[in-house]
């Protein structure tokens, strides 16, 4: 049964059953295949993320000395990302409630020990459309807060299968990844075997990167 956290994030707790995991798992491993994971860095500082990314859309976040954007290839094979994941898409249409299509599939890759702090989602143009978040192996504590990082904050464990809708009120909260869960954890299973070390999480994000008023003609306009 889905619980509302805060006004527009939505839990959705076992939203993917164990066929529909391994199919998602099988449709990521395709797109690692061709788009390898990478380490993104922060802006300005080079400090490199603990996590490793890649991307499946017509567009795909990255980070680097450079900023933070969304671009159509992948940072060092030049190439177009792989289209994303067609279990991936099928959840967007069950829960975004949003009359456009993602243009992103953010693919975060999680080993133990490793976490993401307290941050917004706000590279996009039109904070309308939600971001659906999909989570796949171990156990994660993912914690949310307010619009300024001082807000006060929550936690909820995100388990294998669980889905998570940001939007509406919370389209921009602060939210992040705490910890994972011991791979003892009777739920906690490895999706992605050879790419993820045991005990290892996968973390989709999909997002609509351009505003649904820029389409013309049946096709999206480039981002500015």
């Amino acid at each position: 049964m889905a619980t509302e956290l805060a006004p527009g994030l939505i839990h959705h707790p076992g939203f993917l059953d164990p066929a529909a995991r391994a199919r998602l798992a099988a449709e990521i491993a395709s797109v690692l295949a061709a788009a390898p994971p990478v380490t993104p860095c922060m802006p300005r500082t080079g400090k490199p993320f603990s996590v490793r990314m890649s991307n499946a859309g017509p567009l795909g976040w990255v980070s680097d000395v450079r900023g933070y954007r969304y671009q159509p290839a992948h940072p060092e094979t030049d190439r177009p990302w792989p289209a994303i994941p067609p279990t991936a898409m099928a959840a967007w249409e069950a829960l975004a409630d949003f009359p456009a299509l993602p243009e992103a599939c953010l693919i975060n890759l999680y080993a133990p020990g490793t976490r993401m702090g307290l941050h917004q989602d706000r590279d996009e143009a039109d904070f309308s459309a939600p971001v659906l978040s999909l989570s796949l192996g171990a156990a994660a504590l993912f914690r949310y807060g307010g619009l300024t990082r001082s807000d006060p904050t929550r936690s909820v464990r995100l388990l294998s299968g669980d889905a998570l809708v940001i939007g509406g009120a919370s389209r921009l909260i602060h939210h992040g990844i705490d910890r994972l869960y011991r791979t003892d954890d009777l739920l906690a299973e490895n999706p992605l075997p050879g790419i993820l070390p045991a005990g290892g999480r996968c973390n989709l994000t999909l997002r609509r990167v351009t505003a649904v008023a820029a389409r013309h003609a049946g096709r999206d306009l480039p981002i500015s």
